[in-house]
């Protein structure tokens, strides 16, 4: 993708977020993943274990330069960052979104929120310790440029923090093969294949990695059951107590999750 796909890609991609315009079959999706999926996760423990996962992985921040990248109006770890790195500057291509975020951290003088386009030549910030991308590489379709602008913008032994879904599970994939023609926001929604996730273990250490929903997507199924409900919860819980430790040292265990967060460094 030339640089002029990418600008159109992102002006296209800034319009859906501003002004929230899905078509049915990405109404229905959405209503899938943040409704249904998203019960799941909360119920079963998942979203707290990856906030005080990323909370350990950002460790002392005091003498940092740290990146929020494609942050909206800031993520649940924007302000720990904000108030506890040497220099935080947050980006995304939402002017509305910065904005917002912008009043947020009006008051804390070494952090910064700008609208801008982490591809564009326009972010000349560099020299980062941590960029935090939360929900955010899956976004870009050129992983080789994505993978060459990370490397340019980290220092020596910058890292990475990555949360993203994977299209590796033969169900899910399944399932995202048939709605990707009637989706409204494919242009820029690229969930990682395989392929994807070698790119990256190629071209930075993961030091640590977690998978989720693996058995645990189908924890919906369970509620079904003619169980009470602390057993029904019981069971959830060791799905994703299995996800999550298996998938640390297993590939072929990984790759049948849904979603995967990071922790990369810069090799050099």
């Amino acid at each position: 993708m030339n640089s002029k796909e990418n600008l159109e890609t992102n002006i296209r991609q800034t319009e859906f977020y501003q002004n929230k315009k899905k078509n049915f079959a990405t109404k229905i999706w959405f209503s899938l993943r943040n409704g249904i999926l998203q019960k799941v996760r909360k119920s079963i423990g998942v979203e707290k274990q990856i906030h005080l996962l990323h909370l350990e992985w950002c460790g002392d921040l005091s003498n940092k330069k740290v990146l929020d990248l494609g942050c909206y109006e800031g993520n649940s770890l924007s302000m720990h960052l904000a108030l506890n790195s040497k220099k935080y500057i947050a980006i995304d291509l939402s002017e509305k979104g910065i904005a917002h975020l912008s009043k947020r951290i009006k008051d804390i003088p070494n952090a910064k929120a700008f609208a801008m386009d982490f591809l564009s030549e326009e972010f000349t910030e560099k020299d980062f310790d941590l960029i935090y991308a939360y929900g955010v590489l899956h976004h870009f379709k050129d992983v080789e440029m994505l993978i060459g602008r990370l490397r340019e913008k980290l220092n020596t032994n910058g890292t990475i923090i990555s949360n993203d879904p994977l299209q590796t599970s033969l169900p899910i994939k399944l399932i995202r093969t048939i709605y990707r023609p009637f989706q409204s926001d494919k242009d820029w929604e690229w969930p990682f294949s395989k392929k994807v996730y070698y790119q990256f273990e190629s071209a930075f250490k993961i030091k640590e990695r977690r998978a989720m929903l693996g058995k645990a997507k189908w924890f919906f199924l369970v509620n079904f059951l003619p169980l009470p409900a602390e057993k029904k919860l019981a069971i959830g819980k060791k799905w994703h107590r299995e996800d999550w430790e298996r998938s640390r040292d297993s590939d072929p265990y990984m790759f049948r999750c849904m979603h995967l967060t990071m922790l990369m460094q810069k090799r050099d």
